[in-house]
């Protein structure tokens, strides 16, 4: 690891003037989970690192039941796993949260730090997709507010600008009979990334469908929408076949990566099995499948 400078504003506003004033010679740190092994192995090599652990407000998790759900970026996936207000209104989001990576990284990475990072195959973005999430950045020229979507660009690519930071996530308050289900697929027992997830929310009346939201995380570039089972699932009373048929257009709908954990063969029949036993639990159905 090279040499660099430490930087610790105490402000927003600061820390996004230091960011702007050292353009690509710097990094913005949270965590740090990510940033430092990159540096480690110098496939990043920052003349200066602008921390971000004196901005205390960042890290205020609040639920008010008209605007909804904000989670400071700076908010540890532990805090979200333990949060009583997300616990409550949103379990499916603790439940993926209590089970990021592994104990450390639980305890030092932060949300808004893992959604900049953009790796695809990690949990956060796909289940606050499927929320509907937005995220907030604040720059020096201002604010925007941006969904989950238009935030991930790319393959380890963020619409974030050189000079700008993520300061929270904002999900609306949940309707009455809306419920969710977060699911994931290890090859091991001993890994942390996931191969394949998949994060489902509805409003539901039992197995009827009001409305519902899937997701694809971890096989794909960046998590994706499944618009078209979706659409299948809308205004329907869902049965095993259903879901069948909603698993098989998930599956058929992605274009999976390939890699060494995993050809693209692999994980499309790997998302199929874990997207069927998703929406067949989020429809109180028992799935036919077993695990894989």
């Amino acid at each position: 690891m090279r040499d660099f400078d430490f930087l610790q504003p105490t402000t927003v506003a600061e820390a996004c003037r230091m960011l702007a004033d050292l353009g690509e010679d710097c990094r913005a740190i949270a965590g740090g989970t990510a940033l430092m092994l990159g540096m480690r192995q110098r496939m990043l090599t920052p003349t200066h690192l602008v921390s971000l652990g004196k901005l205390c407000e960042l890290r205020r998790i609040h639920f008010d039941p008209a605007q909804g759900l904000v989670i400071g970026a700076l908010a540890l996936h532990a805090d979200v796993a333990r949060s009583d207000v997300i616990r409550t209104h949103f379990p499916m989001l603790a439940d993926m949260a209590s089970r990021v990576a592994n104990p450390q990284v639980r305890n030092q990475g932060t949300i808004g730090g893992n959604l900049c990072y953009a790796d695809p195959a990690t949990d956060p973005p796909g289940c606050l997709m499927a929320l509907d999430a937005q995220v907030v950045l604040r720059g020096t020229g201002g604010e925007r507010v941006l969904s989950v979507e238009e935030f991930l660009v790319d393959y380890y690519t963020t619409a974030l600008e050189p000079d700008e930071i993520v300061t929270q996530i904002r999900i609306a308050p949940p309707a009455a009979d809306a419920t969710g289900v977060y699911s994931r697929f290890l090859r091991t027992a001993a890994e942390h990334r996931p191969l394949a997830s998949v994060a489902a929310w509805a409003r539901a009346s039992g197995a009827q469908c009001q409305a519902v939201r899937l997701t694809v995380g971890a096989s794909v570039a960046i998590p994706l929408r499944l618009r078209r089972a979706e659409a299948l699932l809308t205004g329907r009373s869902v049965t095993p076949a259903l879901v069948d048929e909603a698993a098989d257009i998930i599956a058929t709908d992605i274009t999976p990566v390939s890699d060494q954990r995993g050809d693209a063969d692999y994980r499309r029949a790997m998302v199929r099995v874990v997207a069927r036993r998703t929406v067949a639990q989020l429809f109180g159905l028992e799935s036919k499948e077993a695990s894989p």
